[in-house]
């Protein structure tokens, strides 16, 4: 998938995590699968009809035929979001993953899921943004809320979680918590006093922040607002979104934030034993963005891996140094007294809201249904004849209780050829 030759934003980037992950060897610990296409009638739990079916039909080759929609959903030439080769499917894929992600944690069948192709949070109901076109941390979040009464977003990317924090910005159900560059910068939204409205006021919670971010200074705000948030929410499951152009040296981003300073994030974040998905999001030197989707897969995975890059099918992108882990770079760290100001509002706000909200008891519904879709055809796609995907064996139940791994058709395992294909999003 390409979005064109001048577009910062590379799916390439994926192809480099996985193929970094392989060689650090982290896949033997993990279970891998290969996501299902999210269909148009998943896509529709949140988004527009009008909106997927415009983007389950438009091609490069077609474009004329939808001048009009694509600037009511501003897709194509003259945005940030161009039509490319494949778009649909990139979508589908990306998006099912998350989604498989949240089904997971709903049947407790882990306690961490990984999706680095995920995170794509400017997405809007009815309009691509910022490189996004379907929004599925939305998507997934809507699938935990089938089984927990609250679910906290948490957003590291150097831009505001705008189109998660729109989508929820009138209810209390879902908590969402964004640190952030604000002021003449993407997309511009995620001031302070942005705290939601109607039942949902009081959570949302924005850190507006300006360049020069160091580990040190973003911990800082990071982690109080964290704690105080799990005391005060009390979450059922946390999204986690880690997009990487806050790192030190992004071409987009103004952080200056090392590997490890990103990842004490997710560190800190795993150590509260709340059933969380983890999903990739912004990044735009390819190079560092492997390298912190590696590091920060094998921090969720408490192993332990070396500074050396290990040899792999693109081990010349990490020259000249050949090594894991950035410097930061020699640069003034803008935020200094107002920082302390942006903590001390945020634990305030925190402190205000009256204790943890609470839902009606009533029976979870099915893991997904497809009665909304009107599109697809085919196999297992929403067609009539094929209106619930199939079920697992249930939230609690793992299986037959005979303590025997079985064989998953989609699932890789050590002795397979797992570089054999070009990797898609999601399988890492």
């Amino acid at each position: 998938f390409y979005y064109g030759p001048s577009h910062p934003m590379k799916p390439h980037r994926l192809k480099l995590a996985h193929h970094l992950i392989l060689s650090y060897g982290l896949y033997r610990k993990m279970e891998c699968y290969k996501p299902h296409p999210a269909t148009p009638g998943e896509m529709t739990q949140f988004h527009s009809d009008d909106y997927v079916s415009f983007l389950s039909r438009i091609t490069p080759d077609n474009l004329r035929q939808y001048h009009t929609p694509m600037q009511k959903f501003n897709a194509g030439e003259y945005t940030d979001c161009p039509v490319f080769d494949g778009l649909f499917e990139f979508t589908q894929l990306y998006t099912g993953a998350s989604i498989d992600g949240a089904i997971k944690l709903n049947n407790c069948e882990t306690d961490v899921a990984i999706n680095w192709s995920g995170g794509l949070h400017h997405a809007k109901k009815s309009e691509a943004s910022g490189f996004c076109y379907i929004n599925d941390i939305v998507l997934a979040i809507l699938e935990l809320l089938k089984v927990h009464a609250r679910v906290l977003y948490v957003d590291i990317d150097v831009h505001h979680g705008d189109g998660v924090e729109e989508a929820f910005y009138c209810t209390d159900r879902v908590m969402t918590f964004s640190l952030h560059k604000y002021g003449d910068f993407f997309p511009g939204t995620g001031h302070i006093k942005d705290t939601g409205a109607k039942e949902g006021t009081g959570f949302s919670v924005n850190a507006p922040l300006t360049s020069g971010m160091t580990d040190d200074t973003y911990e800082k705000i990071f982690k109080p607002v964290m704690s105080k948030i799990m005391e005060v929410y009390r979450p059922g499951a946390v999204v986690l979104q880690c997009g990487a152009d806050s790192l030190t040296g992004d071409r987009l981003g103004c952080f200056n934030l090392s590997l490890k300073g990103h990842a004490e994030c997710v560190k800190y974040v795993k150590g509260f034993g709340v059933p969380t998905l983890v999903l990739g999001g912004g990044g735009y030197t390819i190079r560092n963005v492997a390298r912190c989707w590696a590091y920060e897969t094998s921090v969720l995975l408490d192993t332990e891996i070396p500074n050396e890059i290990p040899y792999n099918d693109y081990f010349e992108y990490y020259a000249p140094d050949f090594k894991l882990h950035l410097t930061p770079e020699p640069r003034e760290n803008l935020n200094t007294e107002a920082l302390e100001s942006v903590r001390v509002d945020l634990l305030t706000q925190l402190q205000s809201l009256q204790g943890a909200p609470s839902v009606q008891m009533q029976e979870v519904p099915p893991e997904f249904d497809l009665r909304k879709d009107k599109y697809a055809e085919g196999q297992k796609d929403g067609g009539d004849d094929d209106d619930v995907r199939d079920r697992g064996p249930g939230r609690i139940s793992k299986g037959n209780g005979d303590g025997v791994r079985r064989v998953h058709e989609a699932e890789f395992y050590e002795d397979d050829s797992d570089t054999r294909d070009a990797p898609r999003p999601g399988t890492s």
